[in-house]
């Protein structure tokens, strides 16, 4: 791809994006009033969708890192989640430095030059063009691992950030970065209390290591404003010789575990994934001969743990989420002359997530709750059924298309209309009505390999979708102005 055509492409997506109203127009992010979800401060929900774009700042030029943002924000995401820095000092496509006199920023400005943190602003102003946040891991956690920052740098460090972007509309906060809480806290604690002192108006959460949540270490944590965890990267059974595993063996795709587990620490906080296997990503990371996740995959670890009872939900593409291409080679076997990033943002998974957000919000959003009860007779690992529903709609994620026994009273009305959406691209079947009853159903998607889906059941006298409706409308559009038919 030509940067010629990156341009033309920008160019065309900014014209759009700039006629559209952005989210903060809706007031500043903030935690629902029953501590499950986010919404912003006129009562609009929030439904996080986030992209992987972590090394972002690093190698992506000022015309690419516009092109990106573009086309997430036509994909549907509207957060996307980046290492502000990912080495001490850190180093951009353009030759630049993060820090140029260590942890003292006092002169990180230089007249005439387009320094790294220029580079970076210019990353959040062209994000809020396309009304995406911008997702700001600080530091990654293995550089605070090894000692490249202690609690005084950490202050320096988060009182620089805190005052250059306190006044952007579209940061959310992310300490950590792969990494448990318990390394280094004093330096975690530092860091994030200095930026919540200077910044009060921004949203904060925590990146952990694989297989954790920010929960178990920062629940209590006044400047924590929602929980997240990393399910990670392993299939079923994928212990990989490690003697100090933190959950059961056999449960490492179980992802609605860490919802569970994160949803039962007080006081209660909105939860998400922020980091699922990724797309064309070996299985267990470390072996290139393994099994790559495919969009099937992504599909059901985005459902799987909204379902549960998240507040949203990060995607994660290998190759976009390090920006190979070709010339510049990738960790976990992403060849970027194979596929270069920019020709994976055209995979299924990356343009299916939208669908799950439209769902979510085509639908009374702060009632919904995780119910399990709706199922009646419920399987194991992949034929496992997951529900959640509303005073008066349904939803069950079905991975497998097996056939399942569902509790219709469990909602209200005393007729349910009933659906069967397809993941892979959000059309619309509709079933028909049904007495109030335990219902077993058999329909399922049969086009093309998809055999995932979800069944949707509302109370007859709702008109929250029509009959004949084909999609689900994108949530951005008037509810007077849905076509049927898009």
């Amino acid at each position: 791809m030509t940067k010629r055509i990156l341009i033309a492409l920008a160019v065309f997506a900014c014209a759009i994006a700039m006629q559209a109203a952005k989210p903060w127009s809706n007031g500043k992010l903030r935690v629902s009033d029953n501590k499950r979800y986010l919404q912003f401060e006129n009562g609009k929900p929030f439904f996080w969708l986030g992209d992987t774009g972590w090394l972002l700042p690093e190698r992506l030029d000022r015309d690419a890192a516009d092109f990106y943002l573009s086309r997430c924000a036509a994909a549907g995401y509207n957060v996307v989640q980046v290492q502000v820095i990912n080495g001490v000092p850190a180093l951009n496509v353009y030759g630049q430095m993060s820090m140029t006199d260590g942890f003292d920023f006092s002169a990180i400005d230089r007249k005439g030059v387009y320094g790294y943190w220029d580079h970076m602003d210019f990353i959040i102003d062209r994000a809020e063009t396309y009304g995406l946040y911008v997702g700001m891991v600080c530091i990654w956690g293995g550089l605070v691992k090894a000692g490249l920052m202690d609690v005084e740098q950490a202050r320096s460090y988060g009182n620089f950030l805190a005052k250059r972007y306190a006044g952007k509309k579209n940061i959310v906060w992310i300490i950590g970065g792969d990494v448990e809480g318990s390394v280094r806290t004093e330096v975690w604690e530092a860091l994030a209390t200095t930026i919540k002192e200077a910044d009060p108006n921004h949203l904060m959460t925590f990146h952990p290591r694989g297989r954790t949540t920010s929960a178990k270490w920062f629940s209590n944590s006044s400047w924590l404003d929602f929980n997240m965890f990393q399910s990670g990267h392993r299939r079923y059974g994928q212990r990989m010789g490690n003697a100090k595993y933190p959950i059961p063996d056999g449960t490492e795709e179980d992802v609605w575990m860490y919802v569970d587990s994160a949803q039962s620490y007080l006081p209660l906080k909105p939860v998400l994934d922020g980091e699922p296997s990724y797309e064309d990503i070996p299985q267990g990371l470390h072996d290139g001969n393994e099994p790559r996740w495919t969009a099937a995959d992504v599909r059901r670890y985005a459902y799987w743990s909204v379902f549960a009872g998240s507040c949203g939900h990060t995607y994660g593409h290998n190759a976009v989420m390090q920006f190979v291409r070709p010339g510049v080679r990738g960790a976990y076997f992403a060849d970027g002359e194979q596929k270069p990033w920019y020709k994976a943002l055209d995979d299924e998974g990356y343009n299916q997530m939208k669908y799950v957000k439209r769902l979510m919000l085509a639908l009374p959003y702060f009632d919904r709750v995780a119910d399990q009860s709706v199922i009646e007779d419920n399987g194991k690992r992949y034929d496992r059924l997951i529900a959640t529903r509303g005073n008066d709609y349904l939803l069950v994620y079905n991975y497998t298309g097996r056939d399942m026994r569902i509790d219709l009273k469990k909602i209200e009305g005393k007729k349910k209309r009933v659906w069967w959406m397809n993941p892979a691209d959000g059309r619309l079947t509709y079933l028909g009505v049904y007495d109030n009853k335990a219902t077993t159903f058999r329909y399922h998607a049969t086009a093309g390999n998809v055999t995932d889906g979800v069944l949707m059941a509302i109370d007859a006298s709702k008109d929250y979708i029509a009959e004949n409706q084909m999609y689900i409308t994108d949530d951005t559009a008037p509810k007077a102005a849905k076509d049927l038919t898009e």
